[in-house]
């Protein structure tokens, strides 16, 4: 989260630009900012480079065949980083977090459906040597789903 601190307002403007439409025009952005073409092309390129941002392409999981996703709560024993790691590296894994309370670690996932999410819980998740219990939270329906963090 401390990476939010190294950009200044300017570059929260030219990421809020790019968040409304990744595929906007450096020029487009200039005018919006106040910087030049040239200028909006370094800070974007700097932000990239130093991971504060991606630009990369969304999609409907629904309608490029995967029918099921789902939040899984995971109890670990030992070291909670490696484990995270671990998980990161399973492909149906989209998001991997770190958290206190019930649950060490939660992960999304997203599968074709159900005996894949089966087959990712039982074969992949559970087999883990460190995971001590999961709790799967099955997604019924998505009612919203934003990328614009950092800039409200």
């Amino acid at each position: 989260m401390s990476k939010s601190r190294i950009v200044d307002d300017v570059s929260l403007r030219i990421i809020e630009q790019l968040q409304e439409d990744g595929r906007r025009p450096y020029a487009t952005i200039g005018k919006a900012v106040g910087l030049s073409e040239a200028a909006v092309r370094q800070r974007v390129t700097k932000l990239i480079d130093s991971g504060v941002m991606q630009i990369v392409a969304v999609t409907d999981p629904l309608q490029v065949g995967f029918n099921r996703a789902a939040m899984i709560g995971i109890a670990v024993s030992g070291d909670l980083k490696a484990a995270a790691d671990e998980l990161a590296k399973v492909p149906e894994v989209d998001y991997v977090v770190i958290t206190a309370g019930s649950f060490d670690l939660l992960i999304e996932v997203t599968c074709a459906d159900d005996e894949a999410l089966l087959d990712v819980l039982n074969n992949k998740v559970r087999k883990m040597p460190n995971v001590i219990r999961t709790e799967t939270f099955v997604y019924l329906n998505l009612r919203k789903q934003s990328y614009n963090y950092g800039i409200h």
